[in-house]
């Protein structure tokens, strides 16, 4: 067996050896280089040194510096913008609330102002406000289910109306806390009526069974009657129903199916669509 005459220890000697040359070699011809560039710009050395190797460095650390600023103005800009931005929602939810507010606080007083109206033409009249909590009806037929009842005096027979005298219906079912108020959109429901203008009288029920779905219609007219557009048609005064209560507004007519009366057709007065609140007339004192 050949025994080698270099030992491990000696091989790495002999590599940092060969490192540790390279290493100097290339400080001496950067050395070498330096003076060169230094003779050539008249720059010293240790400028040289600076501006070649320190300036690079502090440029990079300027540009992270305000690299790192600008990332931190930013995220306080965000911040400040998103409380800025919480602020104004809560701003507009309470402008939105106060004119949710003032726009009922506006339906209430004119809702008042009419009531007041009523009852100064119609001292006699004894009404108990409700609201309207369901809708109902088939075909023919147009029910209001009302939040007030027996232990509010209420009974069937009574006339309903809105705040402005304009007829909503009859109830026709009472419970303790609920009452049933048939409408005059019901075809089933007779009222008799007038025309205000010229007096005319007849029976306004409504006009589903003819065709014309969410309208009245006024029959047993006289074939002599000038009856107009616009016209405006109320109670004669029954039991049941004060004289001059709003019925509707005549918007066609013509000669019904025997050709010797004429009927109307009437828009009704009540907007049914958007009615929540009505008043029960318990007493009265009839015209």
């Amino acid at each position: 067996m050949v025994i080698s005459p270099f030992r491990k220890g000696d091989t790495m000697r002999h590599y940092l050896s060969k490192k540790v040359k390279i290493v100097l070699i290339l400080s001496v011809l950067l050395a070498i280089l330096l003076t060169v560039v230094s003779n050539l710009t008249g720059i010293s050395l240790p400028d040289l040194f600076v501006k070649g190797v320190l300036t690079p460095i502090r440029s990079g650390a300027s540009a992270l510096t305000a690299q790192a600023e600008q990332m931190y103005s930013y995220v306080f800009r965000y911040e400040a913008l998103a409380a800025e931005n919480e602020m104004l929602r809560q701003q507009i939810a309470q402008m939105e609330e106060n004119d949710r507010r003032a726009n009922a606080l506006a339906r209430e007083n004119e809702l008042l102002r009419d009531l007041l109206d009523l009852k100064a033409a119609n001292e006699s009249f004894e009404m108990v406000d409700a609201y309207v909590i369901g809708q109902g009806g088939v075909d023919w037929s147009s029910l209001l289910t009302i939040d007030r009842g027996t232990n509010s005096g209420i009974e069937v027979g009574m006339c309903a109306i809105t705040a402005n005298g304009q007829v909503v219906g009859l109830v026709t079912e009472v419970g303790p806390n609920y009452s049933i108020v048939k409408t005059v959109l019901d075809s089933s429901l007779e009222i008799s009526a007038t025309i205000s203008s010229s007096g005319y009288n007849g029976m306004v029920q409504g006009a589903y069974t003819t065709g014309q779905v969410g309208m009245l219609r006024m029959d047993y007219l006289p074939t002599e009657a000038v009856i107009r557009n616009q016209d405006k048609v109320v109670t004669a005064g029954s039991t049941m129903y004060p004289r001059d209560l709003l019925l509707g507004y005549v918007v066609d007519a013509a000669f019904d199916d025997t050709g010797v009366a004429k009927y109307a057709i009437l828009e009704p007065a009540t907007d049914f669509g958007s009615l929540k609140q009505l008043f029960i007339l318990t007493s009265y004192e009839a015209g």
